[in-house]
């Protein structure tokens, strides 16, 4: 697999895990000039900003461990362009990051919550 392939294969497993939880996904890949959030979710009445880092292994480390102090600087502020983007007035916003192991034909996935 090709690494957008990756991207993509974690980005619909971490989708899928969030949905899972009870979560409603409502939006994936949304792009504006500052940047792309991977996904947006609505965990009850909070918003959910979620980057998906996923790894294929451990040789480069821990897939959560790109998502600098710097990263999560710039999803905070995507997090505001989407909600003056968007029609919601969420209780609260947090970035979230799940980190996706493809192990195989096995996936670990771990979430790293943000707080509110």
């Amino acid at each position: 697999m090709d690494r957008q392939s990756i991207g993509r294969r974690g980005e619909a497993l971490a989708a899928q895990w969030v949905r899972s939880r009870g979560w409603r996904v409502i939006d994936s890949n949304w792009r504006c000039p500052a940047g792309e959030i991977d996904l947006v979710a609505l965990d009850g009445e909070h918003l959910v900003v979620i980057e998906v880092k996923t790894r294929t292994g451990t040789g480069f480390g821990h897939p959560a461990e790109a998502v600098t102090a710097s990263k999560l600087g710039r999803l905070r502020r995507l997090a505001a362009h989407w909600v003056a983007a968007h029609d919601l007035r969420p209780a609260s916003i947090r970035v979230d990051v799940i980190a996706v192991l493809l192990l195989g034909h096995r996936a670990r996935i771990e979430l790293l919550a943000g707080e509110r």
